[in-house]
Parts: C-alpha cells; structure tokens; sequence
C-alpha cells in the first residue's frame, strides 16, 4: 500500500511539532498524517471524539471511518486495542518517555522501529497503567 494514514494521539493543538499524549484514551486530538510511498504527503487533525454510549470503540469506529490504516500510542486499553484489530487498524507501540513529539513518532514508524502493540501490554483500568 503506498498511501497509508498513521494516527498518533496528541496533546493540543497537534500536528508534527505536536507532543504526543500518554494514552489513547486521554489524548485532546488525534495527528492524522498521510504517508505516501514512505514520504510524509499531509498532516491533519481529528478531535477526540466523547466515548459516550459506545464506550472505547467510538474513536476507534471514527477513526476507521476516517481511513485511518495505523494507530501509535504509548498506553491503551485492552478494549480500545481488541477493537483497532477487529476493524483493521493496526496498533504500534512507541514509549513515550523516549520518543515524544509526533514527528519523532511518525519518523520512527516510517523506519520501521516501532513494534506491534500485544494485548499483554494494554492496560487494565484502574488508573496504574505504566508502560
């Protein structure tokens, strides 16, 4: 695929120089950055979306409805990342206290350094997810 759209979640206002926010679920925007044959073609942002009655899966419906192919986030929940699976967005892993700007994230995905997120890592609700 040539053309890929990789979601990283961020802290307000977003974008490249964005700092990326510590949990999907917590983030104030969603950086949407359109890759084209590995060279960053656009950047746009999505606003977090109210989980309301359908829980952890409404960002991620939205998300697939927006044509998002690649999500990187630094925590999530066991729910939120079943649910990136089940509609075909696949979920990397980048630790936040190493690589912390969106265009820090984007560029390590587009080495190829970023690792598959496993369900072992989500977190588990109660507030003490660490990473």
């Amino acid at each position: 695929m040539s053309v890929i759209k990789v979601v990283v979640p961020s802290n307000s206002p977003g974008g490249m120089a964005a700092e990326r926010s510590e949990h999907f679920g917590h983030c104030d925007v969603f950086t949407v950055v359109t890759v084209n044959n590995g060279e960053v073609d656009s950047v746009e942002t999505k606003e977090q979306v109210e989980h309301g009655a359908g829980g952890c899966m409404v960002p991620v419906q939205t998300l697939k409805d927006f044509g998002a192919h690649s999500i990187v986030v630094g925590g999530i929940g066991a729910r939120p990342l079943a649910g990136f699976a089940e509609v075909g967005i696949e979920v990397y892993f980048a630790p936040r206290e190493q690589i912390r700007t969106v265009e820090e994230v984007v560029a390590a995905f587009l080495a190829g350094n970023l690792p598959i997120m496993q369900p072992s890592q989500s977190c588990k609700g109660g507030g003490g997810c660490h990473h």
